[in-house]
């Protein structure tokens, strides 16, 4: 998996290099599957699903996550216009998935910005890996982290973006320190996550982390939280920075 990921993340131009890391993730997948990882949720031993609760069935799951309906509560495009990104920025997608944020977040940087796009599940980075392919960004590299790592390089990021995959860091505060980590001077973390109460849409309840308990575990990792932003329905939009020293 590290072997991997170092591909990747040095593997920055290309459509044709995207698509070769597509024949390597998946030619990982197999050595992948079944095994138990540290920081499994209980769910995550449902046999229809792999490690981290991601179906099985990817064409259902990519349907699912690229859904014209859920633009309507997620509101994308207002969570990076939120963001305010400028041209030749470097961002990071945690939890990246198919790319539904990692491609929209490569048009707000512009060619001359990054994105780095992370994902644990090797077959969901596949996929990832040839949308980003079709769509021609090639400025968005898909990392394969680990449950309790990113693989990010240090002081790399304007900003790291986590959206809907907070309950998953096996241990939350420690994973919020490596993210600072890779942050540049100056950068912030954004996390979108589900309140927790009964919405809607979204996990449930009982797989949800409240805002109030993202913002203790924040404390705990060095952060603060420097702005809020409330315009969705079921959901908490925070953005931290590090305490200042």
């Amino acid at each position: 998996m590290r072997a991997v990921s170092a591909a990747v993340a040095t593997s920055m131009f290309g459509s044709s290099l995207v698509l070769a890391l597509a024949g390597q993730v998946w030619a990982a997948v197999r050595g992948a599957q079944g095994v138990h990882r540290p920081g499994q949720h209980a769910h995550d031993h449902d046999p229809s699903r792999g490690t981290h609760g991601n179906p099985r069935d990817l064409e259902a799951y990519v349907a699912r996550m690229e859904d014209p309906s859920r633009a309507e509560w997620q509101k994308p495009d207002e969570v990076v216009k939120a963001l305010g990104l400028a041209a030749g920025r470097t961002v990071c997608d945690i939890g990246a998935g198919p790319g539904y944020f990692s491609l929209r977040l490569a048009d707000a940087v512009t060619p001359a910005g990054l994105v780095y796009a992370v994902d644990v599940e090797p077959q969901i980075l596949a996929v990832l890996a040839q949308r980003v392919a079709s769509a021609g960004a090639r400025n968005v590299v898909p990392v394969l982290g680990l449950p309790a790592d990113p693989l990010l390089p240090p002081a790399a990021c304007d900003l790291i973006l986590i959206v809907d995959t907070y309950h998953h860091f096996p241990d939350a505060p420690a994973y919020l320190r490596r993210l600072a980590r890779s942050l540049k001077p100056g950068g912030r973390i954004a996390n979108v996550d589900f309140h927790k109460r009964p919405t809607e849409v979204g996990p449930p309840v009982e797989h949800r982390v409240s805002r109030e308990h993202f913002v203790r575990d924040a404390e705990l990792a060095g952060l603060v939280v420097e702005a809020e932003h409330t315009f969705l329905l079921h959901q908490y939009f925070l953005v931290l920075r590090p305490k200042e020293r």
